[in-house]
């Protein structure tokens, strides 16, 4: 029987009697409807699993005796940023939970021209805090012990101005060069992958990229959509360089 995973922010040690948040408690309690001595593991990102049994399960509130730790190494070799062009509706959470299974290790939300989502700052604080939730699922299923950063969304401008990569690539499909292209290259410090929202980068931001020596590539003769675009492009990395190989 596979073991629930399940995050936390607060410090883990051995021995510990934890009393789990509300959203974890009834997750455990009421939609697994796991008992008391049910093992589970927690993980806070220090990048250890902490295995611990359910001892007391009340009202809206579930403790877990944690019995001992284990370092994980989940984690892909290659340190992948991830600038992503917001989209609209579910596709941003479908990017962000597939990249962290991936192995991506940081996710911008970028604003640009064609970005269909107009917020005001109290609810692009609201998405982000939900974006992080997302994240946080999706380790506890695909076992990564180490959250990936979520960076606050940043206008593209801004972002081509503090880029600080060593390899840096953005999706365009009229680019001549596919990651074949560059196969050779292993990269060993941080990839910077940039994807364009519904609709692509406009003309000027693809200059404007090109100007900060960004390298266009392909991924084909078919335009694949926003949400597909950047995990096929993940996927590549990781069968060239990472650990798909």
């Amino acid at each position: 029987m596979r073991i629930s995973r399940i995050y936390t922010a607060d410090e883990l040690s051995v021995g510990q009697m934890l009393q789990l948040d509300r959203d974890a408690s009834n997750h455990l309690s009421r939609v697994l409807r796991l008992k008391v001595g049910n093992p589970v593991v927690l993980f806070n990102g220090d990048g250890s699993d902490y295995h611990g049994v359910i001892e007391i399960i009340e009202r809206n509130q579930v403790s877990v005796h944690i019995q001992n730790s284990e370092s994980q190494n989940m984690e892909s070799p290659l340190h992948i940023h991830l600038y992503q062009g917001v989209s609209r509706g579910d596709k941003m959470d479908l990017t962000l939970q597939k990249g962290v299974e991936l192995g991506i290790k940081e996710f911008t939300p970028l604003l640009t021209e064609r970005c269909g989502v107009k917020l005001d700052l109290k609810r692009w604080e609201k998405k982000v805090q939900h974006w992080e939730k997302v994240i946080q699922s999706a380790c506890e299923q695909c076992g990564r012990s180490t959250l990936p950063r979520l960076n606050p969304v940043i206008e593209i401008s801004t972002a081509l101005e503090q880029t600080n990569s060593s390899h840096h690539f953005f999706l365009h499909p009229d680019a001549k060069e596919s990651f074949s292209a560059y196969s050779e290259a292993e990269p060993t410090a941080s990839i910077a992958l940039w994807v364009g929202p519904e609709g692509g980068f406009s003309d000027k931001e693809v200059e404007q990229a090109l100007n900060n020596n960004i390298t266009p590539v392909q991924l084909g003769p078919r335009v694949l959509r926003t949400e597909t675009a950047a995990l096929a492009a993940v996927s590549v990395m990781n069968t060239l360089w990472g650990d798909f190989r």
